[in-house]
């Protein structure tokens, strides 16, 4: 009886001191991804921080001046516009991207022929630089090369004026966010409807269920991790836009266009506020904060019922 109580604690011995050696290589082995994260992510983030509450500037230090960057930003009209438009451009943009992408997803899972092609093809314009999308849209909105008002004016309608308008600006460069973003949606939740039982179908078949009854009661529930998961990453992707809008509008017509992205990156490089431009650039970070922690929330609720 001994030896066998021994034997157990020498064993739990053992078995702890090959868990704190697993454990130990588990974190050499995450330290270089740790290092880069604290040294290309934390540090500017923490020094963002620090900038935004002083007023430094290009050539000059700045000293501490507490809140009065973010007050300021409040009572600029443009801010509140830029602040505004951001929202806009956002709910528009990513609401546009999961219907699009639910609808593109349901109608390839239908396809059988050709299947992996047209998969292939149809993720084109996600994969292309955005830079390279932007341009091409560019050529196709302004109005000496529009190729849509081209089409538009040879079926008897009057050209719009996609990039001297603030609404049609807007609207301009949510389509574009949208055709670059929609692949993305498509093939995510793509992959979770496959991933779905078939069995399921097959008894919603028997008692007589229609198409739209399957994706509501058996697919939709079972795929709303993927979807939200999906949300939160285009959230986050849409609100914080540059590349579009730098290329196709520049923030035009009077700041209509403009996000906090593309303000910040004024402000902060091409007037040369570093510390205005901080501010700008860290304003919406506890909304996006709070917005991840709901919809990760959520998921793990989803996952928990499953």
């Amino acid at each position: 009886m001994q030896f066998e109580n021994c034997t157990m604690v020498k064993l739990k011995k053992e078995r702890n001191m090959f868990k704190n050696t697993e454990e130990k290589t588990a974190y050499l082995f995450l330290l270089p991804a740790i290092l880069i994260i604290v040294f290309l992510i934390g540090y500017p983030f923490f020094y963002s921080i620090y900038l935004s509450v002083t007023n430094t500037s290009v050539g000059k230090t700045g000293s501490l001046i507490g809140f009065q960057n973010y007050i300021r930003l409040f009572k600029n009209a443009i801010f509140r516009q830029v602040l505004f438009n951001s929202f806009v451009f956002t709910i528009g943009a990513v609401s546009l991207k999961l219907i699009l992408g639910m609808s593109v997803a349901l109608l390839m899972q239908k396809i059988k022929i050709f299947s992996k092609f047209i998969r292939g093809v149809f993720m084109l314009p996600w994969v292309v630089p955005p830079a390279l999308s932007a341009l091409v849209w560019w050529w196709m909105y302004v109005p000496n090369l529009s190729v849509l008002n081209w089409i538009i004016t040879r079926i008897g309608l009057e050209k719009i004026p996609w990039l001297s308008d603030k609404t049609t600006a807007m609207i301009a460069i949510i389509i574009v966010h949208t055709w670059i973003g929609v692949p993305f949606f498509a093939i995510s939740i793509l992959s979770g409807l496959i991933s779905v039982d078939s069995s399921l179908y097959e008894a919603a078949d028997i008692e007589g269920a229609r198409g739209y009854q399957k994706f509501l009661y058996i697919a939709l529930p079972l795929i709303k991790p993927i979807v939200a998961i999906v949300l939160l990453f285009s959230t986050l992707m849409t609100i914080s836009e540059f590349n579009i809008i730098y290329i196709i509008t520049g923030g035009n017509p009077m700041y209509g266009t403009h996000l906090l992205a593309t303000l910040a990156y004024k402000e902060g490089i091409s007037t040369g506020n570093i510390s205005r431009g901080a501010a700008i650039s860290l304003f919406l970070f506890p909304v996006l904060f709070i917005a991840s922690y709901l919809q990760l929330r959520v998921v793990r609720k989803s996952v928990g019922r499953r």
